[in-house]
């Protein structure tokens, strides 16, 4: 279940890296935009995060517990209510683009080229959230292929579309902003295409669709931290200046994808969780549990072999600037020495989401932002300490969330049986 998980989750991410690779050799300049362009469209994201791992947790218990069309029908209201976030996104863009982008950057020609990208960006968040429903309820009745094919095919084709249209075309950022809706437009079709073949029970419930945003909120509530967070982040980097903000881009995306692709291991989890614990078996969801944490720990370390082997490489493939570079260099031992610990983490947050235990780890997620990270990074501003300031927040960030969730997962509690916790 991993492998493909794996693919699915990496395709974004590695198109974001892509675009980020094409854009950067057009300039900083409009490097730095996409930056802070990229990281306003990361609640869209967010949102279709949430949607997907309050949606696999939910289907897996009803799939565990023998009921596969109760399953189907958590991913057809959330799809509604995916469809529904994603056309108020693209609304809500249009104006707020450039406020926003102006709040995020501290330089008016990186805002002006950031929220041009954005309004056009954003068209895509139906398709994306769509994505992440139907991604959602078909890792809950454990089938991971279907997605691989929908998420890679759609992701390729932007891939190949992007440079076309930023250099040959001559659209240049507009031409990559294209590039991600039509990626995140296909996608989505596909998973509603799916979900139409699956069942004629199409109507919108508005009592099942209250229930998964009830169950949902301890979700949103972590996930509002993390965008904090990283938002924090990257206004912060912004005031640093353009290489930066550049170096900031290049280091968070990689670690976004390093993120994603060891969570293949956590999205298993969440099913096989689910699953074992809707039918009513805690045992097997510890045994799950105990070879996840392992299996986390080591793609962490391998993950930080490779980074440490291109260290000297990696940024050179995202932009010529040696200014960014330069930068780039402060972060890379803070990426390397976190990422072992963050493999654990990862993992074992598929475990809890999977036990349906979020409200725990809404808590130790809100802790880490507001006692580790968010105090660590206006610190480095205030006393301007560069990215290594910004990079020491996100150490703080993973070594509290990696302790607290190595304590839960010892203590057993997470583990409740029954189609519902």
């Amino acid at each position: 279940m991993a492998l493909p998980a794996l693919v699915v989750l990496a395709a974004e991410p590695l198109y974001v890296l892509v675009d980020t690779a094409v854009v950067g050799h057009l300039g900083s300049l409009p490097l730095a935009a996409v930056a802070v362009g990229g990281t306003t469209m990361s609640v869209a994201a967010w949102l279709g995060a949430l949607m997907a791992y309050g949606t696999t947790g939910r289907a897996a218990r009803r799939f565990g517990a023998g009921d596969r069309s109760a399953a189907v029908a958590e991913g057809v209201q959330a799809s509604w209510l995916a469809l529904a976030v994603g056309v108020l996104l693209a609304l809500l863009a249009q104006p707020f683009a450039g406020p926003l982008a102006q709040a995020l950057s501290g330089d008016p020609a990186t805002a002006e080229a950031a929220a041009g990208w954005l309004r056009v960006a954003a068209l895509g968040a139906p398709g994306l959230l769509l994505a992440a429903a139907g991604n959602g309820w078909m890792r809950g009745v454990q089938d991971t292929r279907r997605p691989l094919i929908y998420v890679l095919g759609a992701n390729v084709l932007s891939a190949a579309l992007c440079p076309v249209l930023v250099y040959p075309v001559g659209w240049g950022l507009t031409g990559s902003a294209v590039a991600n809706v039509v990626a995140q437009s296909v996608s989505g079709g596909f998973f509603l295409y799916a979900l139409v073949r699956e069942t004629t029970q199409l109507r919108p419930s508005l009592s099942v669709i209250g229930q998964q945003l009830r169950l949902g909120r301890d979700l949103l509530i972590r996930g509002a931290a993390f965008q904090a967070c990283f938002l924090s982040a990257t206004a912060v980097a912004s005031r640093f200046g353009v290489e930066s903000v550049g170096a900031h881009q290049i280091a968070l995306q990689l670690w976004f994808f390093s993120a994603l692709a060891l969570d293949a291991v956590a999205i298993a989890a969440q099913s096989l969780v689910g699953a074992a614990l809707g039918g009513g078996s805690a045992a097997e969801a510890r045994a799950v549990a105990r070879k996840v944490t392992i299996a986390g720990g080591l793609a962490g370390v391998v993950f930080a072999l490779l980074a440490a082997v291109g260290s000297g490489h990696i940024p050179g493939w995202f932009t010529p600037d040696p200014g960014v570079h330069d930068q780039a260099a402060l972060i890379w031992p803070w990426f390397i020495g976190l990422m072992p610990f963050a493999g654990v983490v990862y993992a074992l947050d598929g475990v809890l989401i999977g036990a349906g235990d979020v409200r725990f780890l809404r808590d130790i997620t809100l802790a880490a932002a507001l006692l580790g990270f968010l105090p660590a990074i206006w610190i480095a501003y205030f006393f301007d300490l560069g990215l290594g300031g910004i990079w020491a927040g996100l150490a703080l960030l993973i070594l509290i969330r990696f302790g607290t969730t190595v304590w839960r997962w010892r203590s057993g509690r997470w583990a409740v049986v029954g189609v519902t916790r």
